[in-house]
């Protein structure tokens, strides 16, 4: 019983209570489950069953003609009943002895488990992740990162005045997880996160990739200024684009100033100090964190938008025009495109860069935006 219950209750996530008699061999009765919940149930691989697809109703259908795996008689499930709530079926299960193999079948999965304060939240991983690969997920920086932010100010997991917090976290699968050489470098799950106000699910699909720095390089030349910017080839968007200098954080250190001046001189071939680097995003309140987030609703990224001013010469504007770099072997084909400030705010879609360009005009405008830390001559690059 217990067994069974564990299953259900954790997979059956959108059981309707709806059953329509259907006649095909001992099974009489036609249930609705969502692919959610059939996919769900299938990665146990708890559960056998004959299934069809209807794809006009956008949901599963299967006849309760359940049988577990590795049962020896091979028992099957069967109602008479039109109306049938899902904990009868925890006790058919139970009833007729299906809860053995199950009990086998769960527990040499050894699932995994975090405590958020307290709760014990379980952590299983999608078909096809070894348990190997779920604990390297759990233990990496991007989702340590994430489940660090749902608890920290303003997090959505932190402890209110009331004792509780806003929402609560009820599990976490792991659908996939990318490597970067020996280290994870991007983290797919999904969090079921409950309101705990309206009890209402929210949306809860993350891409965890971590922190990320991008760089404002504006460089005067003649009493003009000019942006310097990276152009790329982006798989996921199908284009090349115009985007500021940047680079993901390589560790937990949150060197934030320093992988910017790194990325500064990987990308444009400029060697820049970390000492000339100004904070754009710490000018924001603290209720948002101090840093950008550039797609929310799916991605954990945080981006910090520094600053970098300097003079040079014009032979060097035109030297650094279509310039090759980056790290080839890292994937990064890069070219180094040189763009009039003024015009800036059109001639790119980055995200990175539209946001610098608010912070440093706003912070202008306000008469709190700080002075070039050592307003460096490059004329010697």
């Amino acid at each position: 019983m217990r067994a069974g219950k564990c299953i259900l209750e954790h997979e059956l996530l959108t059981v309707q209570q709806n059953w329509q008699p259907q006649s095909r061999g001992s099974a009489t009765n036609l249930c609705l489950f969502s692919i959610q919940s059939l996919m769900s149930i299938r990665a146990w691989g708890a559960l056998s069953f004959v299934t069809t697809i209807d794809k006009s109703y956008n949901c599963c259908r299967f006849f309760t003609h359940l049988k577990v795996q590795g049962c020896p008689s091979s028992k099957s499930i069967g109602f008479s009943s039109k109306q049938i709530d899902y904990k009868d079926l925890l006790v058919t299960m139970a009833s007729q002895g299906l809860h053995g193999a199950a009990t086998s079948d769960r527990s040499a999965k050894s699932p995994l488990s975090i405590d958020v304060d307290g709760e014990i939240v379980p952590v299983d991983g999608a078909p096809g992740l070894s348990e190997t690969d779920v604990r390297k997920a759990v233990a990496s920086s991007p989702f340590q990162g994430w489940l660090k932010n749902t608890k920290g100010s303003f997090g959505i997991l932190s402890k209110q005045q009331s004792g509780q917090s806003l929402c609560s976290l009820r599990r976490i699968l792991i659908q996939s997880v990318d490597m970067f050489g020996n280290r994870v470098g991007f983290v797919k799950f999904k969090a079921e996160v409950v309101d705990r106000e309206t009890g209402a699910k929210l949306p809860g699909i993350v891409f965890a990739r971590g922190g990320a720095v991008g760089i404002l390089m504006l460089l005067e030349c003649d009493g003009e200024k000019y942006a310097i910017l990276t152009e790329q080839a982006r798989v996921p968007v199908g284009r090349t684009l115009l985007e500021l200098p940047a680079g993901m954080l390589d560790d937990d250190a949150g060197d934030f100033v320093g992988t910017a001046a790194r990325e500064v001189e990987e990308e444009t071939g400029i060697h820049i100090n970390s000492s000339d680097l100004i904070d754009l995003t710490s000018l924001l309140k603290e209720s948002t964190g101090r840093k950008m987030h550039p797609s929310p609703g799916g991605c954990d990224e945080d981006i910090t938008l520094l600053l970098y001013r300097g003079t040079v010469k014009q032979e060097v504007v035109e030297s650094l025009e279509g310039q090759r770099t980056g790290l080839v072997d890292h994937g990064e084909l890069i070219k180094v495109r040189v763009v009039p400030y003024p015009e800036l705010w059109r001639a790119t879609s980055d995200a990175k860069a539209l946001a610098a360009i608010a912070l440093y005009e706003m912070s202008k405008k306000e008469g709190i935006l700080p002075p070039p830390p050592n307003a460096p001559e490059l004329s010697d690059l």
